[in-house]
């Protein structure tokens, strides 16, 4: 499969499974939110997570989104660039935040500055999967 046959399924979905290594190689695997902007895969994340220490340490990642029928799928598997956590409310990291938060809920969020506030009290930080290649079974 190619990105052009997987692009407008990644696009159409925003939940999905992330799996990453654990330091002796064996899966860990996390339900996420996400957002394809037609390159990568973009995740928001606390700096505490699991995967996020996974990632740092093996960079090599899957995302499995299913179709709501369940019937339909596309793993991306490639590698995560991790981003540094945001600490300053609107510095780059937290305007990514938001712009990752507009693209996947139905409005935008309606106090900008409290979502910074919010994100540099929880660490966050965005994971952006670059995808290596596609599989699955997309009609």
């Amino acid at each position: 499969m190619d990105i052009a046959k997987a692009s407008p399924f990644l696009g159409a979905h925003s939940k999905a499974v992330l799996v990453t290594l654990r330091s002796d190689g064996r899966p860990q695997s996390s339900n996420i939110v996400y957002h394809w902007n037609g390159e990568a895969a973009l995740i928001s994340v606390t700096e505490s997570r699991a995967k996020t220490a996974n990632l740092r340490r093996d960079p090599r990642a899957a995302l499995h989104v299913s179709s709501n029928d369940f019937w339909q799928y596309v793993v991306v598997d490639g590698t995560v660039q991790v981003s540094s956590v945001t600490t300053e409310a609107g510095d780059p990291v937290g305007r990514e935040l938001l712009d990752v938060y507009n693209a996947i809920a139905s409005d935008p969020h309606p106090d900008p500055d409290e979502f910074y506030a919010a994100m540099v009290a929880e660490q966050r930080l965005v994971l952006r999967l670059e995808p290596g290649s596609f599989y699955g079974t997309v009609l």
